[in-house]
C-alpha cells in the first residue's frame, strides 16, 4: 500500500506540501468542488485551498439549499470566477468573496445550470498572462486554466500583486513535471492501445466541447394510415424536447396532422388539449433546426432521429447513448432510467412534465456520467 501524505493526499514521493506558500488575502476564496473531481489525483482545488488561509472548500453539485452559499450569492461584493467571453476583467468592481467552481468544463457548466442562485451572481474572468501549464489535462479554451492558475491570476488582479500569487504555482509546476516524468516511464504504446479499445472512444471529441452535443427526445402519435394501401407513414411527431450543455432548452408540441390516437396523450403523459393546440409542425421543426445548428444529436436509441427523418428533417449525425451505455456495461441496459442507475449516474434534476421531459433529464445525467468515464479513460494515471 502506498504511503500517502495526509495533507495533500498525494503519494509521499510526489508530495508538494513543502512548496506550498501560505498567502493571506483580503478576498475570501470559496471553492465548490464537484465530487468526482475530488477523486482526481492531479486536481488543484485542494492545492489552492491549502495555499490560502482565507479560503473554504465545499464538495457537492447542488448548493441551492446551502445557507452559506445563499448568503454569499446575495452579497453584491461576491463574484463567481468563470471563463467566458462576456465576463468582465478581474480587478474592476470590489470583490470581497470569490466563488470558484472546480470541475471539468462539462461539470462546471452543469453545476451552474443546476444552481440558479449561483448562476445569477456576477461573473469575472481572467485573461492569462501566459498559456496554461496544465500539460497533463486538456482544457477546451485558452482562458480555461487549472483552478490554481485561475485563482492565482484572479487574486493577482483583484489585489494588485500578481507576482505574490505566482508563488502558488510552484507546487503546481512540481506536480505537472512529476506526472509527465511518470508518463514517460510508463508503457505508452500499451496505454494507447487500451484507449483505442475503449467503448467510450466516440465521446472523446466532446470532452472539451460538450456543448456540441444536443440531447433530444421525441414522442409520436400512431394514428394509422389514411386509407387502405396508403403509403403514408403511420406515425407523426407531436412532442419534441432538446437541451444543450449550456442549459439552453427547446420544447415544441406539434399540432397533429391526422386524428390523434386514443392513447397517445396518456402514453406521453401530457394533456390531450396541449397536443391538439400545438404549433404548426413546419414552424416547430424550423425552430428545432435553428436550435441544433451544426450540433450532433445525443439520443437513447434511434427512434427520435428516425421520426425526425420521417418528418422531413435531414438525418443529422447522432450519438446513440444507449449503445455507448451497453458497450460500457457489456450488456443491454434496458430503459434509460435502468441504464442511468447501472452507470451510477445519479438522479436527474426536474425538467418538466411528460415522458419526453423526464427522458431528457435522464439523458442529461447519462451523458454527464459517460463523459466523466470517457475522461477517466483518456486521463493520465494519477
Amino acid at each position: 500500500m502506498r504511503d500517502v501524505c495526509w495533507r495533500c493526499r498525494r503519494p509521499r514521493p510526489v508530495c508538494y506540501c513543502a512548496l506550498l506558500p501560505s498567502l493571506p488575502t483580503r478576498t475570501r476564496v470559496v471553492l465548490l468542488q464537484h465530487p468526482r473531481e475530488r477523486k482526481v489525483g492531479i486536481g488543484t482545488a485542494l492545492m489552492t485551498h491549502l495555499a490560502l488561509p482565507n479560503s473554504e472548500l465545499h464538495e457537492g453539485v447542488v448548493f441551492e439549499d446551502d445557507a452559506r452559499i445563499a448568503a454569499l450569492a446575495s452579497d453584491p461584493t461576491t463574484a463567481v470566477l468563470f471563463p467566458g467571453g462576456d465576463a468582465p476583467a478581474a480587478g474592476g468592481a470590489p470583490v470581497r468573496s470569490l466563488i470558484v467552481v472546480d470541475g471539468t468544463w462539462w461539470q462546471a457548466r452543469k453545476m451552474l445550470a443546476l444552481n440558479p442562485r449561483l448562476a445569477s451572481v456576477r461573473r469575472i474572468g481572467v485573461t492569462p498572462r501566459a498559456p496554461g501549464n496544465y500539460r497533463i489535462r486538456k482544457e477546451p479554451r485558452p482562458e480555461c486554466l487549472a483552478t490554481v492558475e485561475a485563482v492565482a491570476s484572479a487574486l493577482g488582479a483583484l489585489e494588485g500583486e500578481p507576482a505574490r500569487f505566482d508563488e502558488m504555482l510552484r507546487a503546481f509546476t512540481f506536480m505537472v513535471d512529476r506526472q509527465i516524468e511518470h508518463q514517460a516511464r510508463s508503457k505508452a504504446p500499451r496505454r494507447r492501445r487500451a484507449q483505442a479499445a475503449s467503448p467510450l472512444a466516440p465521446l472523446r471529441p466532446y470532452l472539451a466541447e460538450p456543448e456540441r452535443l444536443v440531447l433530444v427526445d421525441g414522442g409520436a402519435s400512431s394514428g394509422g394510415p389514411a386509407g387502405a394501401g396508403a403509403a403514408e407513414p403511420t406515425s407523426e411527431l407531436v412532442h419534441l424536447v432538446a437541451c444543450r450543455a449550456s442549459g439552453e432548452r427547446f420544447e415544441a408540441f406539434l399540432r397533429p396532422r391526422r386524428p390523434l390516437g386514443p392513447s397517445v396523450a396518456h402514453q406521453l403523459e401530457v394533456p390531450e388539449a396541449r397536443l391538439l393546440d400545438g404549433e404548426d409542425a413546419g414552424a416547430a421543426l424550423t425552430r428545432f433546426r435553428a436550435f441544433v445548428g451544426d450540433g450532433v444529436l445525443g439520443t437513447w436509441g434511434s427512434f427520435t432521429v428516425d421520426v425526425l427523418a420521417q418528418e422531413g428533417v435531414r438525418r443529422p449525425p447522432f450519438l446513440d447513448l444507449r449503445d455507448l451505455c451497453a458497450r460500457h456495461l457489456g450488456r443491454r441496459p434496458g430503459g434509460i432510467a435502468n441504464g442511468a442507475r447501472a452507470l451510477r449516474a445519479g438522479e436527474p434534476a426536474p425538467w418538466g412534465a411528460g415522458r419526453c421531459g423526464r427522458a431528457l433529464g435522464w439523458l442529461e445525467v447519462v451523458l454527464a456520467r459517460l463523459l466523466d468515464l470517457a475522461g477517466e479513460d483518456s486521463a493520465p494515471d494519477s
